[in-house]
């Protein structure tokens, strides 16, 4: 389970990242009109639609990597007598 949801982060973050330059490429006017910030005959750039999509991308990134840890070995004592 820990393998699949470290997968699909990872794949989330290549996505918000991908949308995050596609924001930052592309007009208002030339989005999709399902994605937030369209405005037809807008020669209007999202900059900040954009950074907060990579922003998540990066947040993805971070929680896949934190995730992929092992657990932390548990010392126990021992007896040395």
């Amino acid at each position: 389970m820990k393998k699949v949801l470290t997968s699909l982060l990872i794949i989330a973050g290549l996505l918000f990242i991908g949308l995050g330059i596609y924001y930052w490429m592309k007009t208002a006017g030339d989005l999709p009109h399902w994605l937030p910030g369209h405005e037809a005959g807008s020669t209007h750039h999202h900059l900040k639609h954009g950074l907060a999509a990579v922003v998540l991308g990066l947040g993805c990134f971070i929680w896949a990597w934190v995730n992929s840890g092992g657990k932390p070995e548990v010392k126990s004592e021992q007896n040395t007598e």
